[in-house]
């Protein structure tokens, strides 16, 4: 039983720290008002000798909520501040990653700073991010995005020395439809196949290679999937490429699984791959 307080009290702190700071601080306050409310509250007296059982439960509650309220805050206040700490650690990786002249500062980084980087990167493209973490019952998806009730899964790949094959991008649209998102991004720091980008043509994927994504970070890129125009109905002339900003063309696909889907192709191709779906 003891072992049980201390894993409560870091679950807490766990799920706080994952919550706006601000959100941490408000609940503290909360439960320490209600807690001290009962805290303050007085024990009825046993005056018979059936209540005697009523007035041990009584004072046992009065007793863990004496501490709680303390204890309570506390967990809560500890969330807030490593929340805090993580925005302010996020912030300061975007910006070193944005000042660097090329993407060869996602490399120098450990794979977790990495998704804090994607997920920041997204953060400041108006979208609301949680962090899953990945590798787990969700199918290796790290970021969940939410925007205008749209729902979008981000796989992170921090993939120095392989590319990017067309698996992860299968796996990630097998998801897409067991959780009925709109659309996903698969994001890594080196490149992908062709065969993952012929996967992703036409089925509301965006892949993201080093350089979109230095772009991105940069504030010159913006995903494909947060443009409010509709590419069906926008000329390819006022579309800009996700990749370099110029402007876009549209083509039909000569080979893999979309052959003759047509789609916005960037105008410098092929010294730009940057695409947008119709």
């Amino acid at each position: 039983m003891a072992r049980l307080k201390p894993n409560l009290a870091e679950d807490l702190i766990a799920i706080t720290s994952k919550l706006p700071w601000w959100v941490g601080v408000v609940l503290a306050i909360v439960a320490y008002a209600l807690l001290h409310n009962m805290a303050a509250s007085e024990v009825a007296a046993a005056t018979q000798p059936g209540q005697l059982g009523q007035l041990v439960t009584q004072t046992l509650f009065k007793t863990l909520v004496s501490v709680g309220q303390y204890l309570l805050p506390f967990a809560f206040l500890v969330g807030a501040a490593m929340s805090a700490f993580g925005r302010y650690k996020r912030r300061a990786l975007h910006e070193q990653a944005a000042a660097s002249p090329d993407r060869g500062a996602l490399n120098d980084m450990t794979w977790q700073q990495f998704e804090a980087l994607v997920g920041e990167a997204f953060r400041r493209k108006d979208y609301a991010v949680t962090e899953t973490g990945g590798g787990g019952a969700d199918g290796g998806i790290d970021l969940t995005l939410k925007k205008e009730g749209e729902t979008f899964l981000v796989q992170c790949k921090q993939w120095k020395a392989y590319k990017v094959s067309v698996t992860t991008v299968r796996e990630l649209y097998g998801v897409m439809a067991a959780e009925g998102a709109t659309g996903g991004f698969v994001v890594t720091s080196g490149v992908f196949t062709d065969e993952a980008r012929a996967f992703a043509e036409g089925r509301n994927i965006e892949l993201m290679d080093g350089s979109a994504l230095h772009a991105l970070i940069r504030g010159v890129g913006v995903p494909a999937k947060a443009a409010s125009a509709s590419p069906a109905a926008t000329p390819a002339g006022s579309l800009a490429c996700p990749v370099c900003q110029s402007a876009m063309v549209r083509r039909t696909a000569k080979r893999g699984a979309n052959s003759g889907n047509a789609f916005w192709g960037c105008s410098q191709y092929p010294g730009c791959k940057g695409i947008r779906a119709i």
